[in-house]
């Protein structure tokens, strides 16, 4: 039964990481080194960050660092927010009278500049700040705070994070929404794996936290693969739509999702269309079926069987994403082609492609 709740600060709870990048290029600009791009250094980017500094700039003093950066960090500083359901979940540890502790290597000024600014502090029981590798520093909260480690839950968005919860005998989960990418958290293999705080509140509340049934199906082979529909929506200039999501590396694809048990295809797919964009489409057309199996793009292990179309739309406009996909765009085929799309989008435009030729 979960009772507590350890939170990594940076990525899990506030999004600093537009703000981090920018100071760490800082950084590297002053060391003579080229910045890096936001999807080099997600995947570059490790904790304890005293080693990610190590392999670039191993002949610059770590406090020479820590002076750039910091002095950079607190230029843009307010590009920092609360990440997308971090609020409704500490309101919902604190009705349940769950303890709530923040372990993280954020310099105490910038946490609590950060916490009075979302009102976080208000929900925060204890806080472990300034710590460089959390995995030294775990046992110590769990014996100052008094808790039991089985009754506990580390929740993260590193690497670092997953290995920290190891270290203290405490649960994992690993979350889409930050420094990480998931290929990169699934091979460091977490009890739990979420897209968002929204999904392990959902999680919580359905086992009445009492995870281990979770993480037990979680970790089982999946008996049967996962049926789903998919479409790319043509609008009146003959663009599709892209969008944009975490939990496939956040590489752009299509729109789409599960269909329910009795539920005819096309049915499910203008159902979830509506859903996670807000459009009406019609003049669907099946195009293809893919096989996506164990997938590195996706954020867990799956076994997808893929009903790819191709639908019309009358209205660009009247996009309203749900909380499936957090950015999205209208683009020709030729130009969807040069974006990072996941595998089994690339696929099906080329197929669309290769139709309109034949």
């Amino acid at each position: 039964m979960i009772r507590n709740i350890i939170f990594d600060w940076s990525g899990t709870l506030i999004d600093d990481l537009p703000a981090v990048w920018e100071a760490t290029n800082y950084v590297l600009k002053k060391a003579g080194l080229d910045a890096l791009t936001l999807e080099e250094f997600r995947s570059e980017f490790t904790l304890p960050f005293t080693g990610f500094y190590q392999q670039y700039t191993p002949h610059i003093p770590m406090n020479q660092l820590e002076e750039w950066f910091h002095t950079k960090f607190n230029e843009v500083q307010d590009l920092v927010t609360e990440i997308k359901y971090a609020g409704e979940f500490l309101q919902f540890c604190c009705q349940n009278k769950l303890k709530t502790m923040v372990l993280s290597s954020v310099r105490p000024d910038h946490y609590y500049k950060q916490a009075k600014k979302t009102g976080f502090i208000d929900f925060i029981d204890s806080a472990y700040l300034g710590v460089r590798d959390k995995r030294h520093k775990i046992r110590e909260l769990l014996q100052s705070e008094k808790i039991n480690p089985l009754q506990t839950l580390f929740v993260g968005d590193m690497e670092h994070d997953i290995e920290t919860a190891r270290f203290g005998g405490v649960y994992s989960c690993a979350v889409l929404t930050g420094y990480n990418e998931p290929r990169k958290l699934r091979f460091a293999e977490p009890d739990l794996i979420v897209e968002n705080l929204a999904e392990l509140k959902e999680i919580l509340e359905q086992c009445n936290f009492d995870i281990t049934s979770r993480i037990i199906k979680s970790q089982s082979p999946k008996s049967r693969p996962v049926v789903t529909v998919g479409a790319l929506i043509f609008d009146n200039q003959n663009r599709v739509l892209l969008v944009q999501t975490y939990k496939w590396s956040n590489l752009w694809g299509i729109p789409g999702g599960k269909i329910k048990f009795g539920e005819p295809s096309e049915d499910a797919l203008r159902r979830e269309i509506k859903e996670e964009t807000g459009l009406d489409v019609h003049s669907i057309k099946f195009v293809m079926t893919q096989d996506c199996i164990h997938s590195d793009e996706f954020y867990r292990d799956e076994h997808f069987i893929l009903l790819n179309y191709t639908c019309v739309c009358d209205d660009s406009k009247d996009v309203k994403l749900n909380e499936e996909a957090h950015n999205y765009i209208w683009v020709s085929l030729g130009d969807a082609l040069k974006m990072p799309l996941n595998i089994p989008t690339r696929r099906l435009i080329d197929e669309v492609i290769k139709e309109k030729h034949s």
